[in-house]
């Protein structure tokens, strides 16, 4: 006993952590390495702090420009020209049931339709990311997941805090997204290869881009009440449209579960001060664990960045290999991306086979096209 006594006593010697009893009777965790310590971030927002932040304002301002070109080709449109702007064909990653049916087509047949060819690699490249580098899309990349995310940090502001919904009543409401996420899935996998392909080539699916333009630049009033409570609920619980009602989102949650990246908790290291559960958006208990394997996990880099101590907390391929930082991730998030963007253009595959007489022609009785099923 006493041999075990000193051994234990020779291993804590080289642990930064020591277990401090204090007065009332409790143990905690205590950092007596002071090198351990990260220093203190600055208050200017840099590029080596908040890479994040970066990468989010790229793709809101490239969803932007690719919704000013759309709106003008459609101004053409409504001209009665044929448009002098091309579509852009960036405007199909926001189909993603028609991109979910060309996925169903391809895996049938291997070919990858003419209609929204963009739309399916958008698809692809979502997918990609999702499985080898987590849930990055939603945190990274998705611009709704920008605005949702700006909105409840605007809401923290004006409140001093976000409100979190009580567990029994998070776990139901959660389950919603994974429902229509099933319904989509299930509904698309039982229709025939003739039905897919009846589909892809409706005049409805060639204009449901225009037609999801339409729905926004003449809401009703009943759209616009749905939308002011979904600003309304984002300000005042954290990611409330990702967390319970994108379908999107769910699905990609449960492709991320076969990602080797994962976030890791070096527990020699931790001194259980609870900031990283504190900050992380998802409310994962990561002060926990030793490995977030959670569908929710999005590697924000939230906890990371909240974690006082070095290399506790890490975003990496296995315990034993280095954690990524937000650059290595987001190098490796851009590559993948628009790698396989690059693909589909040198493939010839981007740009859809629909002319701009041919869309004229679609639009001068767009009123009258209805659903293909």
């Amino acid at each position: 006993m006493n041999n075990y006594r000193t051994k234990l006593s020779e291993i804590e010697k080289d642990l930064p952590v020591r277990i401090v009893r204090l007065k009332d009777g409790r143990a905690v965790r205590k950092l007596v390495d002071k090198s351990y310590l990260k220093p203190q971030r600055s208050s200017s927002w840099s590029i080596a702090s908040d890479v994040r932040s970066y990468v989010q304002l790229l793709f809101l301002l490239v969803t932007l420009w690719i919704g000013i070109d759309f709106y003008l080709f459609v101004n053409g449109l409504e001209s009665g020209m044929v448009p002098s702007i091309q579509r852009p064909p960036g405007v199909e990653g926001f189909l993603p049931i028609s991109a979910l049916i060309s996925f169903r087509y391809f895996i049938i047949t291997g070919i990858v339709n003419h209609i929204h060819p963009s739309g399916f690699f958008i698809f692809i490249a979502v997918l990609v990311v999702s499985t080898f580098m987590k849930k990055g899309f939603c945190s990274w990349i998705c611009p709704v997941g920008y605005i949702s995310e700006s909105l409840h940090l605007l809401g923290k502001k004006l409140f001093g805090r976000n409100f979190q919904i009580v567990r029994w009543l998070d776990i139901p409401l959660r389950s919603i997204k994974y429902i229509l996420m099933a319904f989509f899935i299930v509904s698309v996998s039982t229709l025939s290869t003739m039905e897919l392909d009846s589909f892809i080539n409706s005049d409805y699916n060639r204009v449901a881009d225009i037609k999801m333009y339409m729905f926004f630049a003449h809401v009703t009033t009943f759209s616009l009440i749905v939308i002011a409570i979904l600003i309304i609920l984002s300000l005042l619980y954290k990611n409330f449209w990702c967390r319970y009602a994108c379908p999107y989102g769910a699905l990609l949650g449960i492709t991320s579960l076969l990602s080797p990246l994962k976030i890791r908790r070096i527990d020699r290291t931790c001194i259980d001060c609870g900031k990283c559960a504190d900050a992380c958006p998802s409310y994962l208990p990561v002060d926990k664990l030793d490995a977030v394997n959670s569908a929710e996990c999005t590697a924000c880099y939230a906890c990371v960045e909240a974690c006082p101590v070095k290399n506790t907390l890490k975003l990496s391929f296995s315990p034993a290999t280095k954690g990524l930082s937000q650059k290595q991730y987001a190098l490796g998030l851009l590559a993948v991306y628009f790698g396989i963007v690059a693909i589909a253009v040198a493939a010839g595959l981007w740009h859809n086979s629909i002319t701009g007489a041919d869309y004229l022609a679609l639009f001068k009785h767009l009123d009258a096209i209805s659903h293909a099923f």
